[in-house]
């Protein structure tokens, strides 16, 4: 296309990527773990989920992404080959009538995670935090020697977290989402929330 799609991606984004890979990703996340456990301070972290990634990816909102990416033609083609989809269900031998599609990227396909990367190409991101993202599942981390400090700039990066995925209609599944500490004192960090829901707190 246009350019090398991977200048499309940010770089902390190991998921569907070219000489990336979870264990990458893993590696890069428990080092930052261990780079604040030698400087003595507390690393909380939250780790996110998205509900039903791949199955709510809005598609008016991808379309804007798209067009803001990739030139005319590209961008015309990706929008045929998502518009007018439908999809209907069959059972014994009764058809139900044609239900538009208006989210969703095809899964199994090529493009499918391609295009789910380039939905979320523009997630927040923070100097004083370090964000992990692998497809659809992200870890978000906040170091400081002060646990209310580094509680502070997680949740100030969830606050904006939040916004950006109402703003793209993107949900977090909290039951799979959960907030962790990081530290070899007895202290711990306050809690953070995201969509007023309160995470509890687990120290490692």
């Amino acid at each position: 296309m246009d350019d090398d799609i991977n200048t499309k991606i940010p770089t902390h984004q190991f998921g569907f990527r070219e000489n990336h890979s979870t264990t990458q990703q893993c590696h890069r996340i428990v080092n930052e773990i261990l780079k604040s456990l030698e400087e003595k301070k507390l690393c909380t972290a939250a780790f996110l989920d998205i509900q039903q990634a791949f199955d709510r990816v809005w598609h008016d909102g991808l379309l804007c992404k798209l067009k803001a990416t990739f030139s005319t033609p590209y961008y015309l083609l990706l929008k045929f080959y998502l518009t007018d989809r439908y999809s209907r269900i069959k059972y014994n031998m009764e058809t139900s009538d044609n239900f538009p599609i208006h989210s969703g990227v095809p899964q199994g396909s090529v493009l499918g995670p391609l295009l789910y990367l380039i939905f979320t190409a523009d997630i927040p991101i923070r100097n004083d935090t370090v964000i992990a993202p692998f497809a659809d599942d992200t870890a978000i981390m906040a170091s400081n020697e002060n646990p209310q400090t580094a509680s502070l700039s997680l949740q100030t990066h969830l606050n904006q977290l939040e916004a950006w995925l109402s703003n793209w209609r993107i949900k977090v599944d909290e039951t799979k989402s959960a907030q962790v500490t990081f530290t070899n004192r007895k202290t711990d960090c306050p809690v953070v929330t995201i969509n007023e829901h309160n995470y509890q707190s687990k120290t490692r």
